[in-house]
């Protein structure tokens, strides 16, 4: 009988998000032997820890072996509010890590009042964390 390889410990970072004011991104990794999973969450000074917050969108992302540039992506659980943010997340870090992912995130981009550069730029920040994070795991 194969003895399973246990899963690194997850990592947990935070950081204020670009050009959001007062909000920090929070990021959940989990690198496993075969795909990486990643949570994103905000959170601002106001809210209370007793506060109850959506589950996001779930999206699974893997890169695309005949044609690299491309990725697939599906939506295990979406919610409308975040399931663009995800689904873009999730297919950049599987392009990049050229393997399967699987992306949570509650993070709504038009609820925090982010412009489409500022989205932009919170997406390259986590998206650049992760990344250095999964580089430096080797």
């Amino acid at each position: 009988m194969a003895e399973l390889a246990s899963p690194a410990a997850p990592i947990e970072i935070s950081f204020p998000l670009p050009k959001a004011l007062h909000t920090t991104a929070h990021i959940h990794l989990s690198f496993l032997d075969t795909c990486a999973m990643v949570f994103l969450a905000t959170s601002t000074p106001g809210d209370s820890a007793g506060s109850i917050k959506p589950m996001g969108s779930f999206i699974y992302a893997m890169p695309d072996r005949t044609n690299p540039p491309s990725t697939i992506s599906t939506t295990i659980y979406s919610t409308p509010s975040s399931v663009e943010y995800t689904t873009r997340i999730a297919k950049i870090l599987a392009r990049r890590m050229k393997v399967p992912v699987y992306v949570g995130c509650s993070i709504d981009p038009v609820g925090l009042g982010l412009l489409v550069e500022e989205e932009m730029e919170g997406v390259r920040g986590i998206v650049d964390v992760v990344m250095r994070k999964w580089e430096d795991r080797k």
